[in-house]
């Protein structure tokens, strides 16, 4: 996969080892910036607290101060796939007559806080709709290679080196949770809920997997339209997607994990289904291709 040389997107909080230590909230730094501001220029605590929140937040969303040479590769990498999917999304849905709202998309590291809740790397890569952003540890992509054998095995000790094998799984991947936000913007996300509030356990997880399904052909979408962008894939990327695919999918999980595979419990689909989602989406480019809950063969 070729990634770079374009544009990367700003949308990126990197919250990756970076910031003071924090009291009820708001780091140390903040404390003193605030006692400063009201000692010198007699501004209340009350605003005071609200500059430092605000400094606090800018903060976060730059890169951290000790970042290495490898952190700083794989925030560009990621950077670079976000604005893809913000120079895919946007035109698709001006065509349609809306505007695209990007999401914000956090690198964090061992644990992370969202709107959503807390979460920690063993959750994986995951989108909170509640903010529209998407959560990504670097931990899930060292996993990808390491134990999932993703691309190759490799000592990489970030996302990944440049242009190297299991790349395009990583953006994959990023492409999918980003196919979460589309369903947030369209209102899919909103109307599974609401059906899932009234449904059994097992109708419940059907229409989970249904959603997965969708933002897996999205995601397949993306990569067709943003190579006839910029000629961005190469040989084996596409096949790395659909081994990534099926190393995700709930039935290869479950018998890695238990010996055996209980279909009741999917909530994003056996590793078949995502393999062919991703793939029409791919194939066709059309977003009316992905209608996941019109179809009953998945």
């Amino acid at each position: 996969m070729q990634w770079r040389g374009r544009r990367q997107s700003s949308n990126i909080e990197d919250r990756r080892g970076g910031g003071g230590k924090k009291v009820g909230g708001v780091s140390i730094i903040g404390l003193i910036i605030a006692f400063v501001l009201w000692q010198v220029f007699g501004i209340s605590p009350e605003t005071t607290m609200g500059v430092t929140q605000q400094i606090q937040t800018q903060t976060q969303s730059s890169a951290p101060a000790t970042e290495t040479a490898d952190m700083a590769e794989s925030r560009e990498f990621v950077a670079t796939v976000l604005a893809d999917t913000e120079d895919v999304w946007t035109p698709i849905f001006a065509q349609a007559g809306q505007r695209y709202q990007p999401p914000s998309l956090v690198l964090f590291s061992g644990a992370v806080q969202s709107a959503c809740g807390s979460a920690t790397s063993a959750s994986g890569p995951f989108y909170c709709p509640a903010d529209q952003k998407v959560y990504l540890d670097t931990q899930f992509f060292r996993d990808m290679r390491t134990q999932m054998n993703i691309g190759g095995e490799q000592n990489s000790t970030e996302l990944t080196r440049t242009d190297q094998a299991g790349d395009f799984a990583q953006a994959y991947v990023i492409a999918h949770e980003v196919g979460h936000h589309v369903q947030t913007l369209l209102g899919i996300s909103q109307q599974v809920r609401q059906a899932q509030a009234q449904s059994s356990t097992a109708a419940a997880n059907n229409l989970s997997v249904r959603q997965e399904l969708q933002a897996d052909c999205f995601a397949g979408m993306w990569a067709r339209h943003n190579h006839e962008r910029t000629q961005f894939l190469q040989p084996g990327d596409i096949e790395e997607a659909l081994d990534a695919a099926e190393k995700i999918g709930d039935d290869y999980l479950q018998r890695q994990a238990r010996g055996h595979a209980v279909p009741d419990s999917f909530t994003h689909g056996t590793s078949a289904q995502r393999k062919r989602w991703f793939y029409r989406g791919f194939e066709t480019g059309d977003v009316n291709q992905c209608d996941t809950f019109a179809t009953r063969e998945l």
